[in-house]
């Protein structure tokens, strides 16, 4: 039977379950990524599962998101890290080598390979012809140990890619568009694949753009095939012997087929405060701006700041603009120098920011209030940039280096200079030494592991009760955000392995004083909160899911979920479960209780069953889509307690 790329890489992979859309598959990983702000709670769970040493090909611990030291806090943690990562036989990258998707594509990505990492973004090393994953924490904790991954089987997305890119349009427009087509639902439980005679000009650093922002389209991973671009990519970087050939089958099939002739394609914008809001820039040119932003991990590679340098070389910036640079990786940033191209961005008024994830987590870089800010980022849900009352656009680096020059969101088209031609650097940088190898396991095995202050050991969670009756503190929307749930930024995750501490910032962006009503009860009743549909989309951080439980949060009743935060509810013994009637959602407000009886057995018996609205003497009909290996999780109160009955 012909297979896509997908395929391939699911079946070689593949330890339980079959290869059926929606059934809960197993899968062997063979790397995994951790970052700062997630890494930290992965360390303290492996100390606690008794973890000796990673147990995959290439673990990988990146200090990429909370490198802002304003005080002992993230030094502690970055020693807390570094010390654990050789403890348990891990690559480690320092504060200032980069963001860790691009660096991981330059030092480890392979093709044929698995990726699963603790952040959602995970999904760009789909470029390498790589299946990338992002997870909660706590499963990568699972697969650094050599535990297989459990996810419901994806539909498998074929786009096909045709034409060449015009002039002024980049790889930012190509997922734009799929954003602009379909918003940030449609690829829940799917897999894109890319493929077709468009891809041939489009370089790896092109197609980890467009992998990177499979995230906002909700898909389990982004593909692309492993060609001989990909080994272009991998002999630049003195990989050339770990390359390998993968594409798919003459005559494969895809559940779903689309198509995007690219040299239809024009520039496009996304508006705040959604990555699905987007537009044409031509349509909303000349509305003002405060901030022109380049960098992050979805506009990491070396052409996206080098067409940025042509663009404004030999000219200023507006006095209004706030024109950010933001390199991707120490390694990029050297060949930036060599070139010139930083020169030209700092004449113009740049302002040159260390490698790191910065300003696209809300490290800094923060918009004033009510103005616009044009970013090369991969979100701009409300309050991600650290400014509560921000107006985040996010786009190519054309249209942010255009509107910077002129204070005013442009249409690059429109300037009056020929479009750059900018290649790749013909000696291109490699630096060895941006990851520390993992040590000798006997040497690694006397590691003593370094705890600053601010660590605070993980509490015990208590098994699912058989009946549960709590007031629901919260109604939301839908797409509601793990960055609304529990903003990133430099108030908050410093505190990432301190949950008494991160948890006062939940929800705080939608009520404030939610913590103090849930403190309140928290040990009487606890609580319920209701949500529309694409519940906690966006960031795999687990601390949305963990703070909120550690405020008591029992039940999750949402019309449906995006699928990371989904398993991370599961994964901390809060019951996620849905409305079999999506108009249901209307018959319970913020302030009512809901009352759910003989549900230990209901959840194993069942998928649907009764939830009562007691002040309303209403009741309805809600639905789990649990595993029976998840449910097993859930009556234990969690995956901690259950890895725990195993042993």
């Amino acid at each position: 039977m012909a297979r896509n790329v997908a395929q391939k890489l699911i079946e070689e992979h593949l330890v339980s379950g079959d290869m059926t859309p929606g059934e809960e598959i197993g899968m062997k990983i063979d790397q995994t990524l951790t970052q700062d702000a997630t890494g930290t709670m992965v360390m303290l769970e492996l100390e606690a599962m008794g973890v000796e040493r990673a147990q995959t090909e290439a673990s990988a611990q990146y200090v990429d998101h909370n490198i802002i030291q304003e005080d002992n806090k993230n030094p502690d943690d970055h020693l807390f890290l570094q010390t654990a990562a050789k403890r348990f036989g891990m690559y480690f990258s320092r504060p200032g080598n980069g963001v860790s998707h691009p660096v991981h594509m330059q030092r480890l990505a392979r093709p044929g390979r698995t990726l699963l990492g603790s952040d959602s973004h995970t999904c760009a090393n789909g470029c390498m012809g790589m299946l990338a994953m992002g997870a909660g924490g706590i499963e990568v904790t699972m697969a650094i140990a050599g535990e297989p991954f459990f996810v419901k089987m994806p539909q498998v997305w074929g786009v096909k890619l045709t034409g060449k890119l015009p002039d002024w349009v980049s790889a930012k427009d190509v997922i734009l568009e799929l954003l602009r087509r379909h918003d940030v639902k449609a690829g829940a439980n799917k897999v894109i694949e890319y493929y077709g005679p468009g891809l041939e000009d489009l370089s790896a650093m092109d197609r980890h753009v467009i992998a990177n922002m499979g995230a906002e389209l909700g898909a389990t991973a982004s593909v692309f095939p492993s060609d001989d671009e990909v080994k272009r990519f991998m002999a630049s970087q003195d990989r050339e012997d770990e390359w390998q050939e993968l594409k798919a089958d003459r005559g494969a099939q895809y559940d779903i087929d689309e198509e995007i002739d690219l040299s239809s394609l024009e520039p496009l914008i996304a508006k705040p405060s959604s990555p699905g809001n987007v537009v044409p820039v031509r349509e909303i040119a000349g509305e003002p701006i405060f901030q022109a932003y380049i960098g992050s991990s979805a506009n990491p590679g070396y052409r996206d700041f080098a067409i940025a340098s042509e663009i404004v070389k030999g000219k200023n910036v507006h006095e209004n603009v706030s024109f950010d640079i933001n390199p991707s990786s120490r390694q990029m940033l050297t060949d930036l120098v060599s070139n010139g191209h930083i020169a030209n961005l700092l004449s113009a008024g740049g302002r040159l920011h260390q490698a790191g994830c910065n300003g696209c987590i809300g490290m800094g870089q923060a918009p004033a209030t009510h103005k616009n800010s044009l970013r090369t980022t991969p979100r701009n849900f409300p309050g991600r940039s650290g400014t509560k009352e921000d107006r985040v656009f996010l786009c190519s680096p054309e249209i942010a280096a255009a509107s910077a020059l002129y204070g005013e969101i442009t249409d690059p088209r429109t300037l009056d200079m020929d479009y750059p031609k900018v290649g790749e650097p013909d000696e291109p940088t490699v630096d060895f030494r941006l990851l520390q190898e993992p040590l000798p396991y006997e040497e690694a095995k006397n590691i003593k592991i370094e705890k600053g202050p601010n660590i605070a050991t993980l509490p015990e969670m208590e098994e699912l009760p058989d009946r549960i009756e709590v007031p629901v503190l919260l109604k939301l929307g839908d797409n509601f955000s793990t960055d609304e749930i529990l903003a990133g930024g430099a108030r908050v995750l410093p505190y990432r392995s301190n949950l008494p501490e991160i948890s006062k910032f939940s929800f705080e962006i939608t009520d404030e004083d939610y913590y103090n009503r849930a403190m309140a009860i928290k040990d009487d009743t606890g609580h319920a909160i209701i949500g529309g549909s694409n519940y906690g989309q966006g960031s795999s951080r687990e601390h949305a899911a963990l703070a909120p439980r550690y405020l008591g949060l029992r039940v999750a009743l949402v019309q449906d979920f995006a699928r990371i935060h989904w398993q991370n509810l599961v994964n901390f013994g809060v019951l996620p479960i849905t409305f079999e009637d999506a108009e249901d959602y209307m018959k319970i407000d913020a302030g009512d209780t809901i009352v759910l009886e003989n549900l230990r057995e209901n959840i194993q018996n069942h998928n649907t069953f009764e939830a009562a609205i007691k002040n309303k003497n209403e009741t309805i009909t809600v639905r789990h889509e649990m595993s029976r290996r998840q449910i097993d999780m859930m009556l234990r109160g969690g995956l901690i307690n259950w890895v725990r009955a195993k042993q």
